[in-house]
């Protein structure tokens, strides 16, 4: 009862966190970040257990999250880089574009070169990788991101899988099937991919990433 009653609680918090919109003004040192701040911080104790030196990101947008990313990597290993990806580099701050160890590659995330280019920096950054897959939030997309992940990821990888609290879970009931709906597929057609790493997940109560904390085997 008192599991049920929790998670009842961390929906509703859930669902006014979201429609607030307080999370478009948070930002990392003055730079946008457009995240869950229990979800940032969840993802910084994964890292630091974790000890990744890359760390390859789906969708910058102002670059907040990438640079919260590199200064998290920074402090655990001195040879890192951060890769991130994304259509349109326009918005991000000078801050991000600058940092010696982020890279940003114009491209969609679902392209052959990104696969290649995460191949390339695996041999130069060794160690397991974080991934977090935060671009087009449609079902199709997200689904050919996993297949492009599925291919660079090796046992004890960590991937997250975010805003798949959209289309109802609990937010957005009428946005249509999305990051969500994406996972459920790849499961259902390689169901001994991922674990789930419920643990993280439920944390802090809620999380904008639900059923998105993956741990490949």
């Amino acid at each position: 009862m008192r599991k049920l009653f929790s998670k009842y609680i961390g929906s509703i918090y859930h669902r006014w966190y979201y429609k607030s919109k307080v999370w478009h003004g948070t930002t990392f040192l003055g730079v946008t970040t457009l995240k869950s701040v229990s979800d940032m911080w969840n993802y910084q104790e994964i890292i630091a257990e974790l000890k990744p030196s890359l760390l390859v990101e789906f969708g910058t947008r102002h670059g907040g999250s990438a640079l919260y990313f590199a200064m998290v990597l920074s402090a655990i290993n001195a040879k890192c880089k951060v890769l991130s990806v994304d259509v349109d580099h326009s918005l991000v701050s000078p801050l991000t574009r600058n940092h010696a160890n982020i890279e940003l590659m114009l491209s969609s995330s679902t392209d052959q070169k990104v696969r290649e280019r995460i191949r390339e920096l695996r041999r130069q950054y060794a160690g397991p990788v974080f991934f977090i897959l935060d671009s087009d939030h449609s079902k199709d997309h997200v689904f050919a991101e996993l297949m492009l992940v599925k291919d660079v990821t090796l046992a004890g990888d960590y991937v997250i899988v975010e805003d798949s609290n959209i289309n109802g879970h609990p937010v957005l009931p009428r946005f249509g099937p999305g990051p969500y709906e994406a996972i459920q597929a790849y499961e259902q057609r390689f169901p001994g991919d991922y674990e789930h790493d419920e643990h993280r997940e439920n944390k802090f109560g809620f999380t904008f990433a639900v059923r998105g904390f993956l741990v490949r085997k």
